[in-house]
């Protein structure tokens, strides 16, 4: 950063593919966007979630995660962007603040009961842009349908995958199921119950390679009722 009498400036590192958004609603990049290089994506924005709301002296929650504010680079490599909106938490209190934030990626319990920011508004945030992330588009008949649910919903994970690009082979088919199932589980309404971005990353980063037979492809997915 650069701060002076005349103004303060927030330097950015140059990200040649510019924003997720615009990469999924242009068909070509999108393609280009292949399942591995979207998994990476995943794995880039929870490790800057999990250092933002864990490892800085005092937590800084975004609340404003969408496709619209991950910007990548030449090589796929994704970073978090915006910070107009960010809040710095006060450890020892509660962090009453006005509503920001993207319409589709809010989550509904800390919207509609109060106005308590906490980091797991990051958490839910997250989740809507995974679900983006693999469909290709941004969820939001799904979650309304999750909404007007009374019990969990299982959904086929080949029914939530980008038609734009090829059926994912076997193991790249379980890499993005579980990867689904831990997003599905950050869609919990209630945020006591919501997964960290810690406890996210280390699920993530721990996903290991075994030998199994399981049709990964038409496996359900279990998201929890809105």
């Amino acid at each position: 950063y650069c701060s002076s009498n005349q103004g303060r400036f927030l330097i950015y590192e140059y990200m040649e593919r510019g924003d997720l958004a615009k990469t999924l609603k242009d068909n070509e990049r999108a393609i280009e966007l292949d399942w591995r290089r979207r998994i990476h994506i995943v794995l880039d924005v929870i490790h800057a979630l999990a250092y933002m709301h864990h490892d800085c002296s005092s937590p800084i929650v975004h609340r404003d995660i969408t496709s619209n504010n991950i910007l990548i680079d030449y090589e796929f490599r994704a970073c978090i962007s915006d910070f107009g909106t960010a809040k710095i938490l006060n450890l020892y209190g509660w962090n009453l603040t006005r509503l920001a934030g993207t319409k589709g990626y809010l989550a509904p319990a800390e919207l509609a009961y109060t106005e308590n920011v906490t980091e797991k508004c990051d958490v839910y945030s997250f989740g809507v842009l995974v679900l983006e992330l693999f469909m290709g588009s941004h969820p939001g008949d799904l979650l309304s349908s999750l909404s007007l649910a009374t019990t969990n919903n299982e959904l086929c994970l080949q029914d939530l995958l980008d038609s734009r690009l090829m059926l994912p082979d076997a193991e790249t088919a379980r890499d993005i199921y579980r990867v689904l199932t831990v997003a599905a589980r950050c869609l919990e309404p209630s945020p006591s119950r919501r997964l960290t971005a810690r406890r996210v990353g280390d699920e993530l980063f721990t996903i290991k390679a075994r030998e199994d037979h399981v049709d990964y492809l038409h496996a359900g997915i279990t998201f929890p009722a809105l």
